[in-house]
C-alpha cells in the first residue's frame, strides 16, 4: 500500500515539477521575510477619542489628528516594488537599530518614548493654559545601550536601585558614577518582567567622564484636580505625535475650538518646555494628510523646508505652517 502510494505521489512531483516549483517561488517570496523595510505614504489618527479631561471626551467642530508612515516589513515582492514605485522607500531594517541591539530593543525603547511624549504632552498643555499640577513617582528606564558598555543592564529596565541607593532623577545616577573609579562594578537593581533582577554596569572614561553607558528615559505621575488621560494603541509607538497630543490637551483644557472647523494634522516632538522637535519620514506624512484630506499640517523648523519641497513636487492644496513651539501652534490657530 505504501509503495503504492509512494510510486502516485513520485508520478505526480514528476508530472507537475513546474508547477510545483513555482509554488515553492511563490512561498518563498510571499512569507520569506528580508531585512529592509518599505516605507510608503500613512494616513492619519484622529485625536477626538483618545483624550479625556476628568472623564469627559472634547467637542470641537474640527479634529486634531496625529499623522504616521506606512511601514509594511520587507517581502521581496515589497522590496521589488520599493525599488520601481517612486514615492515607496526601500530602507534597510538595521537603520532602525543601533549597532549592539536588535529590532525588539528598538520597540521597546520607542514604546518607552510614546509613553514619555504622553507625560511631556500633558504637562507642556497644562503650563500653557495655567493648570496646577506635581510630578510624582518617577519611573527610569534603560533605553539605549552603548556598544562600549560592559553591562547585564537591558533595554526596558526599570533602575530601582544603584549600589543599594533608591533612584529617583537620572542626575544621581549620573552625578554617583562620576565618583566611581574607571573600572569598577556598579550594582543595580531594575525591574524586569515585572521581576526584581540584580544587575552590573563597569565604569569607563570618555572626554575626562565617567559613563556606564546608558541613557535613560523617564516618565512619571502628574497630581492635579484636573485630570487628564491620553490612550494609545498597542501597536502605536514612538514620540513624533507629542505636538498634536499637547494641542488637543491644551484644546479640552482651555473649553476652545481651535479647529474652527478644520481637519489639522501635524507631527513633532514635544518637551517638557514646549519645544517642538524634529522627526523622521516629514515626505510620508504630508501624503498621508493630503490623502485624508487634511486642511492643515503643522511640521517642526527642522522639517519644513523638507515639508515644503513635497508640497511644491506634488502641488498639494495644504497649508503648511512651520512650529517651533507649542505656542506658534496656539497663536496660528488662534488666529484663524
Amino acid at each position: 500500500m505504501f509503495n503504492k502510494i509512494y510510486e502516485n505521489v513520485k508520478r505526480f512531483m514528476k508530472d507537475n515539477w513546474l508547477f510545483l516549483l513555482l509554488v515553492i517561488v511563490i512561498f518563498m517570496c510571499v512569507f520569506i521575510k528580508v531585512p529592509y523595510e518599505v516605507n510608503m505614504a500613512g494616513g492619519t489618527i484622529d485625536l477626538g477619542n483618545r483624550v479625556e479631561v476628568n472623564g469627559k471626551t472634547p467637542d470641537i467642530s474640527g479634529t486634531f489628528n496625529m499623522a504616521y508612515v506606512s511601514v509594511v516589513q520587507g517581502s521581496i515582492p515589497h522590496v521589488l516594488l520599493g525599488l520601481i514605485i517612486p514615492d515607496w522607500e526601500v530602507v534597510p531594517e538595521s537603520d532602525a537599530t543601533y549597532e549592539n541591539e536588535t529590532i525588539e530593543d528598538a520597540n521597546k525603547r520607542s514604546k518607552l518614548l510614546l509613553e514619555q511624549s504622553k507625560k511631556y504632552a500633558i504637562i507642556a498643555a497644562m503650563d500653557a493654559a495655567g493648570i496646577k499640577y506635581e510630578i510624582s513617582n518617577k519611573i527610569n528606564y534603560v533605553a539605549y545601550i552603548d556598544e562600549k558598555a560592559e553591562t547585564t543592564l537591558k533595554i526596558g529596565d526599570n533602575i530601582l536601585k544603584c549600589n543599594g541607593k533608591e533612584v529617583n532623577e537620572t542626575k544621581e545616577i549620573t552625578e554617583y558614577i562620576q565618583t566611581i573609579a574607571v573600572g569598577e562594578k556598579v550594582d543595580f537593581v531594575v525591574l524586569r518582567d515585572d521581576k526584581e533582577v540584580n544587575a552590573r554596569g563597569t565604569v569607563y572614561e570618555e572626554k575626562g567622564k565617567h559613563y556606564i553607558g546608558i541613557s535613560i528615559i523617564t516618565t512619571f505621575d502628574i497630581k492635579s484636580d484636573t485630570n487628564v488621560e491620553i490612550t494609545s494603541k498597542a501597536s502605536e509607538s514612538g514620540p513624533s505625535g507629542g505636538l498634536m497630543m499637547t494641542l488637543m490637551v491644551y484644546n479640552a483644557l482651555t473649553n476652545q475650538d481651535l479647529t474652527h472647523g478644520k481637519k489639522i494634522v501635524g507631527t513633532g516632538t514635544i518637551s517638557l518646555d514646549g519645544s517642538v522637535g524634529e522627526i523622521g519620514g516629514v515626505k510620508y506624512k504630508i501624503m498621508g494628510a493630503v490623502k485624508q484630506k487634511a486642511d492643515i499640517f503643522f511640521v517642526p523648523k527642522d522639517n519644513y523646508e523638507e515639508a515644503i519641497e513635497v508640497k511644491e513636487k506634488k502641488h498639494y492644496d495644504i497649508d503648511i505652517v512651520c512650529v517651533e513651539t507649542l505656542q506658534d501652534a496656539i497663536d496660528y490657530l488662534e488666529g484663524l
